[in-house]
């Protein structure tokens, strides 16, 4: 087992000012490649610390960001929950990308993965097709999804509406209920708002115990998650997409997020009728939205280990 030494730093938002927190886990043996993971909405990079230990023993290094209004990514307290003023969807893609150039120059003759996470997959998604030049050795998608265009538009004009009255700051109950109220539907006996995140009683009470995790976001960060849901329905973001980049999508059957596996299937048929080369899928039995905080966790891991090797020259 190797040892694994841990680090952080931060550099500097596309958007010009906020200080964007960095962690990486290095083990100290050969290596086998990099793995960049991209969080989703209401958590932070640190909720990934046991699957990044468990990486970086297999011969990875693991490094993430704080997404702009998340976690230790914030001017202020109260921008909580906030990407930006203008282009906030884009600063966190770029930001992304920037994370990648960094990383990729410490460690330019290994393989380099991506792996986002619910809103983070769709940051990677739009990543795909905003920076094709940036060839990787494969890309995760877990716990994705892609809601009805007519939805995403509707979501949209809420926020937009909500902006217009009470300004781009504001934080609605209201729009987060439309956002998550659902995502309980058919899960009993319920014990907790937050029970669609996963079966494993432990990490919903430490979630639903963590300020980093449960404030609601402003009006503008919906609408700009909104902008990016929209962005990714249409087919030219699709095509402009490098299909030579190897794509597992992994969910579980039960994530409302990916309409418990129907939006998941529909993205995988999308990413075939683009030609792409490589593109795979894996649902879990009764699994929720977080597979890398379920009950099975350990079959995901090893899972994910499997398929890196096997994108590895």
């Amino acid at each position: 087992m190797p040892n694994i030494a841990e680090s952080e730093y931060f550099f500097t938002s596309s958007e010009g000012k906020t200080p964007i927190h960095v962690r990486e886990w290095t083990p100290d043996c050969d290596l086998n490649g990099v793995v960049q993971i991209s969080h989703g909405i209401n958590e932070y990079i640190g909720r990934y610390e046991h699957f990044a230990r468990y990486l970086a023993s297999k011969g990875f290094v693991v490094v993430g960001n704080d997404h702009l209004g998340h976690g230790q990514s914030v001017l202020s307290p109260d921008r909580l929950g906030f990407f930006a003023e203008q282009d906030g969807w884009f600063h966190v893609v770029d930001d992304v990308e920037e994370l990648r150039r960094r990383t990729h120059e410490k460690y330019p003759d290994i393989p380099y993965f991506v792996l986002g996470h619910s809103m983070g997959s769709f940051v990677v998604r739009t990543w795909l097709s905003r920076c094709p030049q940036s060839k990787v050795s494969g890309v995760i998608l877990s716990g994705t999804g892609q809601p009805p265009a007519p939805v995403v538009a509707a979501g949209r004009l809420a926020c937009d509406a909500d902006m217009l009255k009470n300004g781009p700051m504001h934080r609605s109950q209201k729009i987060y209920n439309l956002a998550f109220g659902a995502y309980n539907k058919g899960i009993e006996p319920l014990r907790t708002t937050y029970d669609w995140l996963t079966r494993d009683e432990a990490v919903v009470d430490k979630y639903a115990a963590d300020p980093l995790c449960t404030f609601i976001p402003t009006s503008s960060l919906f609408r700009d998650m909104m902008f990016g849901l929209g962005l990714l329905s249409r087919s030219d973001t699709v095509n402009r997409m490098r299909t030579d980049t190897p794509i597992i999508l992994m969910s579980g059957d039960r994530d409302p997020v990916g309409g418990n596996g129907m939006q998941v299937a529909r993205i995988y048929r999308d990413y075939v009728r683009a030609g792409f080369e490589d593109v795979a899928y894996k649902f879990y039995e009764g699994a929720r939205h977080e597979i890398l905080n379920e009950t099975n966790k350990d079959e995901v891991y090893q899972d994910i280990l499997d398929w890196l090797f096997t994108k590895i020259d």
